[in-house]
Order: C-alpha cells, then structure tokens, then sequence
C-alpha cells in the first residue's frame, strides 16, 4: 500500500494500461482510466474485462474499491498527480504514427499542474518523449518541463497470458529529462513493481524497448527460414531446435510459426528501422530482412496447405478448412495483427470454404469474413483439411488426429500419421 495515495491518470485502457491501472489501484492510489473508446470503457466499468492479465473479479474488485473511474472525457484528469500514456503507436503507411500520442498528451496539458509527473510509456523511436511529447506539454499548459513538471519515459513489458511474469514481477526501465524527473518517474513505479531499472535518459528507455522486440523479431525470422529450408531438406525443424536447446550456453530457443503479431513485433522493429533511416540515411538491413521473412510466412502456410490438399488429390478451390485459432498467441484474445487471421484469408482467397475456431477472442474482434465455430468431431469430420494455426492449449489435439483426414500443423501440436507439421 502506497503511503501517500496519489491522482493518477492512465491513459489508454488496453492490454498495456487496464493492467497498469489496476495495480496502481491495488498499489493504493486513486485511478482514472481515460479511453476514447466508448463500448471499451462500459463493459470495463461493468466488470467486464477482455485482457487475460486482470481478470473480471480482479476488475471488479479495483471498481468496488471507489478509487477506479473510466472515463471518456478527460475533465476527469483534472488535479493529477501522475499521467502515463499509453495508447497505440501504428504504423501508417510504413512510417510511425503518433496521432494518438500526441493527442493524448494535447488532451492532458489543460489538465497539467506545478510538480505533477507525465511518463510517456507507448512503444515509439528514441526521442519521442523529448522532442515530440514535452513541446505538447509545454505549449499547451504554459509550463516548462523538468523546472515546473516532471517528465519521463517507461517502456510497457507486457506478456498477455504469461502464467509467470506479471506487471508487478517484470523489472521496470524507467527514465527522465532529467534527474529530478528521473526520482518522480522511478517513485511512482517504486509502488507499482518490485523492481526499477534506472537508465540515463529517455531515448535510452525508448530504444531499450526497441532492442527487446527487434532481438526477437530477427531470431524468429531466422527459424522461420530454417523451416522452410529443413522439409526439401528431409530434416525435421522442431528435432534441431529441441537437440540445440540442450546446449546450456550461448543459445537462446525460438521457435518457428506462421508467422508474428501483437502490436510488438510486427511494428516496433520499424520504428527503429525507420528512425536509423531518417536519422542517419542508413538501412537497418536485419529489419528488413526479419520483416520480409516473417511478413511472408502466412503465405508459406497457406502454400504448403494447398501442397498437402494437391497431394491428396484435392483442389484448394471448394475445399472446406479448418482453422484452429485466430488470435496471434496462444491461450490469448489479442488478435492483432494476428497472422492466423491472414492465413485464413489468404485460404479464402484460393477459393476455400474456410470456418474457425477461436474460443478467447470477443465476438466483436473477430474478422466479419470467417465464420467461427466450436470444435467438434462433426466439425473436424468434415474438414478437408484442419490447420493449427493459433496452439491454445483447450483445443483437443488427440481428437482432431483421430477425426481429421489431414492436418496442417503450424504449432507442433500433433504428430500423428494425419499431421504435417510445418
């Protein structure tokens, strides 16, 4: 429990900052979450929650306890003592888009009093909090960063669904203008994690966060590449990662799929590609590589289950698919920029009658074009072909290998006789 409870405002209600916002309720301050998305902020103020990290009693729980208002209307942030932001930072057109953040920050200034701290903690390319987010601040309060507001930067480390490291057990990078504002930063999330990472500045924690997800963005290209290699090769892709998983140093285990989503990984490596290329007229030639081989590995899914019909004497076009999971991870309903979603497009642009099932994410997420279905052995019976695509652990494995006449495994799931695994 904080002893001094604080006004804080959290700005985005999403995966990034529902969970930041109910710990800091649990922590003991006062919250008001701020979300331009109406339906979002009354199903939350119902007790409705969509982001597996904070579930729906833990909600309720933050609610009951007075200090956690949703709002839409940022007259609510009034008198703050801290505001984080953290809405969504796209891509648009190849180039980042900070559209949101910046209206975020010009929705807060008005609000913005003498020694309140705003902490920027949107993915974004290094010198976002200093060059784009103070101006904002300061034109739109009258006030001067770091003398009469304190200003900083903290990368989200978000994991949906992981069972062990949570919001509360991830260190936490935090940054400041400077070493004032460094203090107020690394306070606040003194009460909210069990351990703060001080960096020097806040292009250091920006790129910081680019640096995680482009290590693993090019690491997962690279198995990818090796599992389009290993088949012709008469080698199995999944053996070698589990032989060279056993070596106890200098390896790290990533494994190969149908390709990355989430906001993370598809995104944020081009932030950091496109800033080296506006800053220093350099091509981050690892970036591209990692996005051309990843970007491309639905399609390769798509082939090799058109490969696998062919060879059964069956045409793509009229074929009834299965697809198992839609969103882009595992026993989670975040279905952005999920690849199982273009590999059930990309079947459906070859003629197939494709159907899904995806059991976590909101029916209001899912792609209007694809009919969702429960998973049955009717369902599976009639499928020319089953495609695991998204590996939740409720789906029942041992009965699609039983009922299935092929299955196209994209996970390493199943390793029947009826399955081909990618």
């Amino acid at each position: 429990m904080s002893v001094s409870a604080q006004k804080v405002v959290v700005v985005g209600q999403g995966y990034v900052g529902l969970p930041l916002a109910v710990r800091v309720v649990e922590a003991g301050h006062s919250v008001v979450g701020l979300d331009v998305d109406e339906m979002r902020v009354k199903r939350l103020a119902a007790g409705e929650s969509f982001a597996e990290d904070v579930s729906s009693p833990r909600l309720m729980a933050a609610l009951n306890s007075g200090r956690y208002l949703l709002s839409t209307d940022y007259a609510d942030a009034a008198g703050f003592d801290v505001c984080v932001i953290t809405v969504p930072t796209p891509l648009k057109d190849g180039a980042p888009d900070l559209s949101f953040v910046e209206s975020a920050a010009q929705s807060v200034a008005p609000h913005l009093k003498a020694n309140a701290t705003v902490i920027l903690e949107s993915t974004t390319y290094p010198c976002t909090t200093e060059h784009v987010v103070c101006p904002i601040l300061e034109t739109h309060s009258g006030l001067r960063a770091g003398k009469d507001f304190f200003l900083g930067y903290s990368p989200e480390r978000i994991d949906p669904g992981n069972p062990t490291w949570q919001l509360e057990n991830t260190p936490k990078v935090v940054s400041g203008i400077d070493d004032l504002s460094l203090q107020h930063v690394e306070k606040f999330y003194s009460d909210v994690v069990e351990r703060t990472v001080p960096v020097s500045s806040p292009r250091t924690a920006e790129l910081t966060k680019l640096l995680e997800n482009t290590f693993r963005h090019v690491n997962i290209a690279l198995v990818n590449e090796l599992a389009m290699f290993c088949r012709p090769l008469g080698i199995d892709i999944w053996e070698v990662i589990d032989a060279a998983s056993t070596k106890p140093f200098g390896y790290m285990r990533f494994l190969p799929g149908p390709g990355v989503g989430g906001h993370c990984l598809p995104i944020d490596p081009s932030y950091l590609s496109w800033q080296v290329k506006q800053a220093l007229q350099h091509d981050f030639r690892f970036v591209a590589l990692a996005n051309d081989i990843n970007s491309h590995m639905p399609d390769h899914v798509v082939l090799r289950v058109a490969r696998g019909l062919n060879t059964r004497r069956k045409p793509v076009n009229g074929s009834r698919i299965l697809v198992l999971g839609l969103a882009y991870k595992r026993n989670t309903g975040d279905i952005r920029e999920s690849p199982s979603v273009a590999v059930a497009q990309g079947l459906q642009k070859l003629g197939a009658n494709v159907v899904a099932v995806e059991p976590y994410v909101d029916a209001t997420h899912l792609p209007q074009d694809i009919v969702c279905v429960q998973l049955t052995e009717e369902q599976v019976a009639s499928a020319d072909a089953v495609v695991v695509a998204t590996d939740h652990d409720i789906f029942d494995y041992a009965m699609v290998e039983r009922v299935a006449d092929y299955v196209f495994d994209a996970c390493n799931r199943c390793r029947s006789q009826v399955a081909e695994r990618l």
